[in-house]
């Protein structure tokens, strides 16, 4: 079963894929998403057509996406919102099926305490995925966590909704 994570964001949308086979898991890719700083409708577009792309290569099981998690900057959360929605869209238009997690709930999942530093779940990805170092840019660190939790996860099916 392999597994698409996201860790949306306007400027950057991080990505991870995961494979897992019977209770181990297998590194596949990582990366990023990168807008320049155009006009949002731009900006949505790309990721956009990415994530499609991405979508249409790999051709997931399953898609986890990260909730939004509102912390002090209202503005920029709106942005993110954004980001999230578009990739909601891609994954509806190739009808994978989605789960989504909080960011509490991703340190859970992989460290067993919702208030883990990011650096506790990064390790326990690189040992997860047996990787010979923690995987960069954070953001693409935090998709690979999130497609670690998709694959332990029933998912909500596009439709079913």
């Amino acid at each position: 079963m392999i597994a698409l994570g996201f860790d949306p964001g306007l400027s950057t949308t991080g990505y991870g894929l995961v494979k897992k086979e019977g209770s181990r898991y297998f590194y596949i890719s990582h990366g990023t998403i990168r807008t320049p700083a155009i006009n949002i409708a731009e900006r949505l577009a790309i990721i956009y057509q990415n994530a499609l792309e991405l979508i249409k290569e790999h051709k997931p099981d399953t898609i986890g996406i990260e909730r939004i998690y509102f912390e002090k900057n209202v503005t920029n959360g709106i942005y993110v919102a954004q980001a999230r929605g578009v990739l909601l869209l891609a994954t509806a238009h190739q009808q994978v099926p989605v789960v989504e997690f909080s960011p509490t709930e991703v340190k859970i999942a992989l460290v067993g305490y919702g208030r883990a530093e990011k650096i506790q779940v990064q390790s326990m990805v690189q040992r997860l995925l047996s990787l010979d170092e923690i995987p960069r840019p954070d953001d693409a660190a935090d998709a690979l966590a999130i497609a670690i939790c998709s694959l332990n996860m029933k998912p909500i099916y596009p439709g079913n909704i």
